[in-house]
């Protein structure tokens, strides 16, 4: 899978899991709710950073938007 799509696809699924809007994480993480749109449909190559600070504003390791998750576990 493509690193773009398995960063989106995890930030969507974490963002959901933890009851947020993109419009909140926008509020907390400081990137626009279209940059995060963009991030979550994969059309965005983010920076280590980004990745870090969007993690640290959703309350989880940075790792866990890098993570590949068993086909069993995804949705």
């Amino acid at each position: 899978m493509d690193m773009r799509k398995l960063v989106g696809r995890n930030f969507a699924r974490i963002r959901r899991e933890k009851g947020l809007t993109q419009e909140r994480v926008a509020e907390l993480s400081g990137f626009s709710q279209q940059y995060l749109s963009s991030l979550e449909n994969g059309k965005r190559n983010p920076s280590v950073v980004t990745i870090y600070e969007i993690a640290r504003a959703m309350g989880v390791d940075h790792c866990d938007l890098l993570r590949a998750l068993p086909k069993t576990a995804r949705r």
